[in-house]
């Protein structure tokens, strides 16, 4: 081995040892939703819930909630000023990745209390995509229960809760079944999806939704 080969396996060598293991995502990951009502500062448990919290960062990381709405505001009967607002890509289907599998708050331990952000799903457990609730007020209905899968909360707002409260006090109508007139009658529009921690992790997957079509982008 030639003294020129030596050196260069050594510089070899200890550029891997400080590059040390692949990168991992911390173990809380804050997002900003900066939204035509204001910014929304969330705190992600990704040690908690790893699956949940890089499904949300797929849409993060991708730009895929930019320009998406919080929609819903679904206030309690009883008291108007507690429930959750609902927001994400909606019906959107040119923005939808793979869902994840569910991962209960029997699992991981963060319930559904005031503040905490939780995946939106249809009737299936596994089928959560790109809606999201922040609950105002504690809501144990969405935890896990024997016989009840619940939903998968997976962090919680630690900025612009105001915001969120605001939210829930717009006026609304429209929809139907459990959605019934709890549609917000002027959409929140989510301008910007910015992960704060970590570094982004766009999957490479083509924009089809950056092709404007006028009956879906209004």
């Amino acid at each position: 081995m030639t003294a020129r080969r030596a050196v260069m396996l050594g510089l070899g060598a200890l550029l891997l040892v400080a590059a040390g293991p692949a990168a991992r995502e911390p173990a809380t990951v804050r997002v900003r939703l900066v939204t035509s009502a204001g910014p929304i500062t969330l705190a992600l448990d990704a040690k908690r819930a790893p699956l949940t919290t890089a499904n949300f960062l797929r849409y993060v990381d991708d730009g895929r909630l930019e320009g998406t709405y919080f929609y819903r505001a679904a206030r309690r009967k009883g008291d108007p000023t507690k429930g959750f607002v609902q927001g994400g890509i909606g019906t959107d289907a040119r923005r939808i990745l793979p869902s994840v599998p569910l991962e209960p708050t029997s699992k991981t331990g963060i319930k559904h209390l005031s503040g905490s952000i939780s995946m939106a799903r249809s009737i299936q457990p596994d089928s959560a995509h790109g809606n999201f609730s922040i609950m105002v007020g504690d809501n144990p209905a969405l935890d896990a229960r024997p016989g009840k899968p619940g939903y998968a909360a997976f962090g919680r707002v630690v900025g612009g809760m105001e915001v969120v409260q605001r939210m829930l006090a717009m006026p609304t109508g429209g929809g139907r079944d459990e959605m019934r007139g709890q549609m917000i009658l002027e959409r929140v529009r989510i301008v910007r999806a910015e992960r704060l921690d970590g570094t982004a992790r766009p999957t490479g997957r083509p924009k089809p939704w950056l092709i404007k079509l006028p009956w879906l982008d209004r």
